[in-house]
């Protein structure tokens, strides 16, 4: 009989369970068999799966020949089960919004677009984790709601970025930024000890202490500070300069704005973190409300951990006339070619127009959960989308 098992068969055995000396729990075989032949062989359990590609297309295998792989799937559950326990804990209600929307809102991003034969309409895969519907619920009276769900963006995919991934979006009425920060300072530390049983982790050449004080940077100062550029004086060849200099590629064909944002990324890799940058300018925010001091400025939080953006957040725009002037603002860039200008969403200028809360929105995405691994987002994904074979 044991001359018919391969590596790979699943055996089934009936006998006595029994300790060994060692104390190890173990059956006094009586009888053995298959119940799954395995026709194909396992790699070879030195060797393994050497090629990245093919590791990724049959993760079944790299899973079952590599405990390491196996349990980060183990701690991606404790991951957003830490989440979702943290938030049901503090009273916030957990929903379901739209995936198939009528107009991508809810954030600046390029969706997926098709055609939805029953209505026969054209619909997009959500941008976001349901900002705008979740907002229309604070409008319909729920003060803490929160969704965790897929979304999707049709961009570029790179070592932190995927086109279909997990995201976090919560709503909390009657609180600000400051709440939210609060707030998820708090979360982010639950979740690490859940995920890592430990504050700290190293990412990306970046050694994080979620344990330390985290620090507010102001977006402005830190661009003047980090790379000399005062981003309101300056204009756009003044930034697009600047970008030459750093050797930043750059679309020669978007506004301003998207010019500095590069500048901000640039700036934000040598930000170990934990900490808070404040003071985005309005017009990289269409949905954040504005600081009281400086209206060219929004109530805004990004927490940066690893050189990177681990989370965003802001003061709710709960003003329709400032929404839908910005809306507008948004539908100018669109005309003028920029494919990942904010739409207009008339239904949702109408819902503030009956009164939202003031409110604090934050969200983020299973990057927080990969930089926690220290690995690429697509090793941190059981079957990442790939292409088809032979068209590598």
């Amino acid at each position: 009989m044991f001359k018919k098992i391969d590596g790979g068969d699943i055996i089934g055995v009936r006998g006595e369970v029994v300790k060994t000396r060692t104390g190890e729990v173990s059956i006094m075989a009586q009888e053995l068999f298959i119940l799954t032949k395995s026709i194909l062989p396992l790699p070879d359990k030195h060797k393994g799966l050497k090629d990245e590609e093919e590791r990724l297309r049959k993760r079944y295998l790299d899973i079952i020949m590599n405990e390491d792989v196996k349990e980060i799937f183990i701690r991606k559950q404790r991951f957003w089960n830490s989440v979702r326990t943290f938030l049901v804990d503090r009273n916030f209600l957990e929903v379901e919004t739209p995936v198939l929307e009528n107009s991508a809102g809810g954030a600046v991003a390029t969706p997926f677009s098709t055609h939805h034969d029953a209505l026969d309409i054209d619909v997009f895969l959500r941008i976001s984790m349901g900002e705008l519907w979740q907002k229309k619920l604070l409008v319909a009276g729920y003060e803490k709601t929160f969704e965790i769900g897929r979304q999707f963006r049709n961009e570029g995919v790179d070592a932190e970025h995927l086109q279909d991934y997990s995201q976090m979006e919560f709503y909390w009425g009657y609180a600000d930024f400051n709440d939210g920060m609060k707030l998820a300072e708090e979360m982010y530390k639950e979740i690490a000890m859940a995920t890592l049983g430990s504050l700290k982790f190293e990412t990306s050449g970046h050694k994080v202490d979620l344990g330390k004080k985290w620090v507010r940077y102001d977006f402005e100062e830190l661009i003047r500070k980090k790379v000399g550029v005062d981003i309101y004086d300056a204009d756009k060849k003044d930034i697009e300069a600047k970008l030459k200099e750093l050797k930043i590629e750059y679309d020669k064909g978007v506004g301003k704005w998207k010019l500095v944002d590069l500048l901000w990324k640039h700036c934000r890799k040598q930000i170990s973190g934990p900490g808070f940058v404040v003071g985005q300018p309005v017009e990289m925010t269409p949905l954040a409300k504005r600081c009281e001091d400086d209206s060219r400025k929004v109530e805004q939080f990004q927490i940066i951990l690893g050189g990177s953006e681990m989370g965003n957040g802001y003061s709710e725009l709960n003003d329709p006339i400032d929404q839908e002037k910005r809306f507008r603002e948004q539908r100018a860039l669109g005309d003028d070619g920029d494919s990942d200008a904010m739409e207009h969403d008339d239904g949702f200028v109408e819902a503030l127009k009956y009164g939202m809360p003031p409110a604090c929105g934050f969200g983020f995405s299973e990057r927080l959960f990969s930089f926690m691994m220290g690995r690429p987002i697509r090793e941190c994904v059981a079957f990442p989308l790939m292409r088809s074979e032979g068209k590598e």
